[in-house]
């Protein structure tokens, strides 16, 4: 199995931990200190010995951050997991708090006096992140002010060694560049903005730039890295030598030279001494970086990691590889479908039991690397908790009469899968249909959307957001991420939500994800993958539009859609979609499971 149920996290442990850092606290005369969920390299998912957090508080969420002051704690997270907070920590010890309508800075300002001091690490925190928070505190009479060594680091006695996984190659036959051809367009980006030198911090980043995976992370195959790339001459992969075998430095040297993780700082000290410029990217970049340059004479040139928007936009070999992934995928999701209507209303299938048998339908493929994320199996209420995940000492038997909400996907060598279906066990309520076709109204909303040149996430997410709104609901978090070629399945800039500033370009692939939930009942999501098409003429019109090609190949469960709640054009969508589905899907799928996926995708209406 890719994905373990005990229960990580200990709430219950958190009284003594947070005492013990206190203690250190106060040895270093500190009134309050940061802990992020972050680590050197800003990864969403984190290896064992960077959970700072969830070791500290119990919340195992894959973001988030606590604020612990002298007598008193706070936990801020978004929307997604308020729930999930407030049922792993202690409320004695940690108040939950939602951003962003609560700020870490004005509840700092609040608890503490003027003259306060906040102690934090400058490894686990960005550049463009330390700089607001001083700016803000600094208006209140707070001071922040870096540690040597994380006062976490120092109480966690049973703290996990970091993980030795040798890297792999990702052959050109997936990648469809070779590094080497990457590595020139970066550096032809530093020469054009005079930059001598660019420093790399995103794990993924560093993956695709030099066609390798690793094994470092959680169900993301990347390995725990820095590089310098040099406007000229050949870059640096600062790396443990344990991790490239003999072959993998042989290919490795053919364009770069390797050197420990350690060397580091002692290259930025020599770029510090030739007064070198260099490319940092405040969002993304530890601040300890920064803070090392300037103090031996670099110059810092801000700008956005080179890597992130030429491996946002897919190649050719990229998306056809999602293609064919998906295809895949949506094999694995059918046969697991077709098991669920048999077993599901038995009463004894439980959300693990679930969980385990669609790893086991990907698997079956014999393509399968790893799961893209841990799977959400939530029945019933657990629905409503967005980022929810079983344990086995809490899990719920799927039953009948209410909705199961499945979200999962796979980590392929040609891509990278995400998808989330809303099935019934049973007969559904005629609540639970009409909040499933608010839903599938939203997602077909994006699904069909069609917009110009220069169009932004954040123009395209209210679009889904506007049926839920007409019945005065909504749902706290994106409507879509970017996903990554069997990289992160959580990929930026790209992102379809109030905060997605940066504008879609052909080839990049998202999410289509809306939802809602009823705290205590039930929470229904619909996601699919979708790729930006390139701009085309539409009849009639003067601007040429792009739009989304859909690539998950699964169909939404029948039982909980009621045709009157739809429009035509959004009918006309639905069984256009599944007919694709049926035509992609049945061929390869097993004749026993054909007369299913027939009556799946049979015309609505």
């Amino acid at each position: 199995m890719f994905q373990i149920f005990d229960d990580v996290s200990s709430p219950s442990a958190s009284g003594e931990r947070v005492k013990a850092l206190q203690g250190e606290m106060k040895s270093r005369k500190l009134k309050g200190f940061l802990v992020p969920h972050s680590d050197e390299h800003q990864n969403e998912f984190l290896s064992p010995p960077a959970e700072r957090l969830a070791w500290l508080t119990g919340f195992t969420g894959s973001a988030g951050a606590a604020v612990v002051l002298e007598k008193e704690a706070a936990l801020f997270v978004d929307g997604r997991y308020t729930l999930q907070a407030r049922a792993q920590t202690d409320p004695t010890l940690f108040e939950v708090l939602q951003t962003p309508e609560a700020k870490p800075s004005s509840w700092i300002a609040e608890k503490l006096g003027k003259g306060g001091v906040v102690g934090y690490d400058p490894s686990l925190h960005t550049i463009k992140e330390i700089e607001r928070l001083t700016e803000t505190l600094a208006k209140t009479g707070i001071k922040l002010v870096t540690v040597e060594t994380n006062p976490v680091d120092l109480v966690w006695q049973d703290r996990p060694k970091p993980s030795t996984a040798a890297i792999v190659p990702h052959g050109q036959e997936y990648a469809g560049r070779s590094a080497q051809e990457k590595i020139r367009d970066v550096q032809a980006v530093l020469t054009a903005e005079k930059a001598d030198v660019v420093l790399l911090t995103l794990l993924d980043s560093i993956a695709w730039l030099f066609n390798i995976r690793g094994g470092d992370i959680k169900h993301t195959p990347v390995a725990l890295a820095f590089a310098i790339v040099p406007a000229t001459g050949r870059p640096t992969l600062f790396i443990d030598p344990a991790k490239a075998g003999d072959n993998m430095k042989g290919e490795l040297r053919e364009y770069a030279d390797l050197a420990e993780p350690a060397a580091l700082m002692d290259q930025l000290k020599s770029l510090g001494e030739t007064r070198a410029r260099v490319r940092l990217d405040p969002e993304t970049t530890p601040i300890r970086f920064a803070q090392a340059l300037k103090a031996e004479g670099a110059q810092i040139v801000p700008g956005q990691d080179p890597c992130i928007l030429p491996k946002a936009i897919k190649n050719a070999t990229e998306i056809k590889g999602a293609r064919i992934a998906h295809q895949r995928d949506g094999v694995a999701m059918a046969r697991f479908l077709v098991w669920l209507d048999e077993v599901a209303v038995s009463d004894k299938i439980d959300e693990i039991a679930a969980a385990v048998k669609l790893e086991d339908c990907r698997r079956e493929s014999g393509q399968l690397k790893d799961i893209s994320f841990d799977t959400i199996s939530a029945s019933g209420p657990n629905g409503a908790i967005v980022h929810y995940r079983p344990t086995t000492k809490a899990k719920r038997v799927l039953e009948a009469g209410s909705l199961y909400l499945i979200d999962s996907g796979a980590q392929y060598r040609d891509g990278t899968t995400d998808v989330t279906r809303t099935v019934a066990i049973g007969t559904p309520t005629p609540e639970m249909r009409r909040h499933y076709g608010l839903v599938l109204k939203a997602h077909i909303a994006i699904a069909t959307a069609r917009f110009p040149k220069g169009t932004r996430g954040q123009d395209l997410d209210p679009l889904a957001r506007r049926p839920l709104w007409e019945a005065g609901l909504d749902f706290d978090h994106g409507t879509g991420h970017g996903v990554g070629s069997y990289l992160s399945v959580h990929e930026g800039p790209q992102r379809l939500s109030r905060l997605g500033t940066v504008a879609l370009e052909p080839g990049m692939i998202l999410s289509n994800e809306p939802g809602y939930y009823r705290e205590g009942q039930y929470g229904i999501r619909l996601e699919s993958l979708v790729l930006v098409t390139p701009l085309e003429k539409i009849p009639g019109g003067t601007r040429e539009m792009m739009g989304f090609e859909t690539l998950t190949l699964v169909p939404f469960d029948r039982r909980l859609i009621d045709p009157k709640q739809l429009l035509p054009w959004e009918l006309a969508w639905l069984n256009a979609y599944h007919a694709r589905v049926r035509r992609e899907i049945e061929p390869v799928l097993l004749s026993d499971d054909r007369a299913w996926l027939r009556h799946a995708t049979a015309p609505i209406g």
